[in-house]
């Protein structure tokens, strides 16, 4: 079928109004979480937390060395090292996994006829030795009683490879290798280098194994040898590190039922391996490869997951790192460049969001004159619209610039005003609730452009064939709408990130505001693989994976729980099965697609943990919504599901939500903080148990939601 005519066929039906209970084929399928849609391409990291060596490994086992970061492609890789063996087959990769989701030991299985190869990947760093990767190769017997067998060492770089007893050195450097044996000759075939290493016999009881020793740090052989001896003690050694390291701090503590709980734990680690000190101070990453750096919007949700893990201290230094990125003329730039406009009042919105967090707003008092040139850097942009003559200055927006997520180049687009709204908002609100005199004129900015951009907004919005009305991020006047082409003309969901994260968190609209019911019939129209699709860089056949996240949160704030329950679960099946995403990658089937971005991509780790947390307590401007994404899938499993001292801008909560014989039984607590507006529970937990009654607090039910006094510190609420 023709992508329009599937598109039409998809979304007929929906309208420009959606139900809160909707249904959708997406929704109606198997809620499994099994990697079905996992990349076929990938890599992983099995570095330590903090960890100055970003040691990648691939999807056949193979080791990732050297990406220069922001420039490069992403196979840029001056070395690979790859494991194999001698024969005329190829090696088919059987499968892949992690030891546990907390422990980033890789081991990868590779099957020949006769024989599979099992590696194993992990680091160490013991004392007096050094930061080093480990490799150990073990090879056993499938289909008779004993094998002889080459293990093979593939170099592919463009440096010389020279053999030197148990060590290989490139350019006649240090060591970049050590094997537990002698190594054999030394090949160059003109792309790569092929180094066999010792031949012998693998049995079921006895299999056939080498250790293989990458040191980082350029250390001597000496300083590490005695350890290519050892291999099963620094194998153990790497599990203990593991086990004993938490991810989480400062009396936080998470308990989720099934691949829930795999995730959150293996998220909150993707997040820590990418971390690292750079210039003296702490960042937050998102990536190792391509987006090894700070990039604003990215760092807004990856450092609110880091609170929400605990880390407070860190969280602080990273937002400190995000404003030391201001420009004398109050603009705040980081990795997406100069017409990225919106990064300004991202970091705006993130220095409110930390406050509301951490329940200490002495540095937002203290950053007031950073805030206010940074108001003043916007106001400029909106008087530089004007004066280009284009749709935004006409309307009365921010000036052309940079969409992002799909919209390349400098645009006639909605994005950059639309997240200057949000941290006006954000900063304006503060400013009035401390009582600041300094936010009254950035209250008035925030009205005046959120007025024009509601009026651009209402004028802007256009009929999709699908039969509903939405507002695309690219306006009218862009010469990209009318390629001759409809191949090269925008999809109507490219940038719709901005406006996901403008209805939540942005809070900028009301849930019946006509662009927020549009936004969701489009989101609903082009999914496809449980997820939307289309939505960035790859605008034919592709998914733009963590974009699911911020759809899944705008379906859980607008209160259409089964799409953000399919849509969440439709994210995680494109993680692979350890548990981390390329940025965007095709669709099954695709013959134009191809992959884009960093992986592990960690924006995607942090909209896993922000939704696991967001479904049992979400923030909704002065109400506390519990339970809002817990349904039918969440249950069936029949486990609890607890948080402890989870940060919101009402104080911490603990929550626990478990199952007693034919019951159902949340028990909640808030510490000292501003009370909430309302607290509210659904009606009906799933689908088969009905609200009975709350303990130790008043209650009332208005339709499907109860409402508990929100002054409330501790009550119990039953379902039957």
């Amino acid at each position: 079928m023709e992508r329009r005519t599937f598109l039409s066929s998809a979304g007929a039906g929906l309208g420009a109004a959606f139900s809160p209970r909707a249904t959708a084929a997406a929704s109606s399928q198997a809620a499994a979480i099994d990697f079905r849609y996992a990349p076929l391409s990938g890599q992983t990291a099995y570095c330590f937390p903090d960890d100055h060596c970003k040691s990648l490994v691939g999807e056949r086992g193979e080791l990732r060395y050297g990406h220069p970061g922001q420039g490069k492609g992403i196979d840029y890789f001056p070395v690979v090292v790859e494991f194999s063996l001698e024969g005329m087959e190829s090696g088919r990769i059987a499968w892949q996994r992690l030891e546990a989701p907390g422990i980033p030991i890789v081991h990868t299985r590779i099957d020949r006829e006769e024989a599979f190869l099992e590696l194993t990947v992990f680091a160490t760093n013991e004392p007096g030795e050094g930061r080093i990767d480990n490799v150990l190769m073990v090879v056993w017997p499938r289909a008779k009683s004993e094998v002889h067998a080459t293990p093979v060492i593939t170099v592919r770089t463009r440096k010389a490879v020279t053999g030197r007893g148990q060590a290989l050195l490139l350019d006649g450097g240090a060591v970049f290798c050590a094997s537990d044996g002698p190594l054999g000759r030394v090949s160059d075939n003109g792309s790569a280098w092929r180094v066999v290493a010792g031949a012998g016999v693998a049995r079921p009881g006895a299999p056939l194994r080498r250790f293989l020793r990458f040191p980082q740090e350029g250390q001597p052989l000496e300083r590490f040898e005695a350890g290519l001896k050892q291999p099963d003690g620094l194998l153990d050694s790497a599990r203990r590190w593991w086990r004993e390291y938490r991810p989480f701090a400062g009396g936080v503590a998470w308990r989720l039922a099934g691949r829930h709980g795999e995730f959150l734990e293996a998220c909150a680690r993707n997040i820590l391996q990418a971390r690292e000190v750079r210039d003296g101070k702490l960042t937050f990453q998102v990536g190792p490869t391509v987006y090894r750096g700070l990039w604003v919007v990215d760092g807004h949700f990856i450092l609110e997951a880091a609170r929400y893990m605990g880390h407070d201290a860190e969280a602080q230094q990273g937002l400190e790192t995000t404003w030391a990125r201001q420009s004398p003329d109050g603009g705040i730039f980081a990795g997406a460049g100069k017409e990225h406009w919106k990064d300004t009042g991202i970091a705006m919105f993130t220095l409110v969001r930390q406050a509301e967090l951490s329940q200490d707003w002495g540095y937002f008092r203290k950053m007031t004159p950073q805030v206010l040139q940074g108001v003043k850097y916007l106001a400029g942009l909106r008087e530089k619209a004007r004066q280009e003559g284009s749709a935004n200055g006409r309307y009365g927006l921010l000036a052309r610039g940079m969409g992002d997520g799909g919209l390349g180049g400098i645009r006639s687009e909605f994005t950059n005003t639309l997240w200057a709204l949000a941290g006006l908002k954000a900063v304006s609100e503060a400013g009035a609730r401390l009582r600041m005199a300094e936010y009254k004129p950035v209250a008035e900015f925030y009205a005046g452009l959120r007025a024009a951009c509601f009026r651009a907004m209402r004028a802007e919005m256009r009929r999709h064939p699908a039969g509903f009305e939405y507002l695309p991020m690219l306006m009218r006047e862009d010469a990209q709408w009318n390629a001759a082409e409809e191949w090269a003309r925008p999809r109507p969901q490219t940038g719709q990130w901005a406006l996901s994260q403008a209805i939540y968190p942005g809070l900028l609209f009301d849930k019946d505001d006509p662009v927020v019911k549009g936004h969701i019939a489009l989101m609903q129209a082009c999914t496809q693989e449980d997820i939307p699709a289309e939505t960035g860089w790859l605008p034919h056949e592709g998914v733009w994976n963590y974009n699911a996240g911020f759809a899944a949160h705008a379906y859980l704030w607008a209160g259409v729980r089964d799409w953000a329950q399919s849509t969440f679960t439709g994210f995680l099946n494109h993680a692979t099965p350890l548990y981390c995403w390329r940025e965007e990658q095709p669709i099954r089937g695709s013959l134009v697609s191809g992959y884009v971005g960093d992986m592990p991509h960690n924006w995607a780790s942090a909209e896993c943990v922000l939704y696991l947390r967001h479904m049992l307590a979400l923030e909704d401007g002065a109400a506390l919504r519990l339970l809002e994404g817990v349904g039918d899938f969440e249950l069936a499993a029949g486990e609890p599901y607890e948080i402890a001292a989870s940060p919101t801008r009402f104080g911490r909560i603990g929550m626990q939500l478990e199952p007693a014989g034919r019951e159902w039984r949340l028990e909640f607590r808030r510490a000292p903080g501003p009370a909430p507006e309302t607290v509210e529970l659904p009606r009906m937990l799933g689908s088969r148990l009905s609200f009975v009654e709350v303990r130790g607090a008043g209650a009332s039910q208005q339709g499907g939601v109860v409402r508990v006094a929100p002054d409330a510190a501790a009550w119990t609420a039953v379902w039957r």
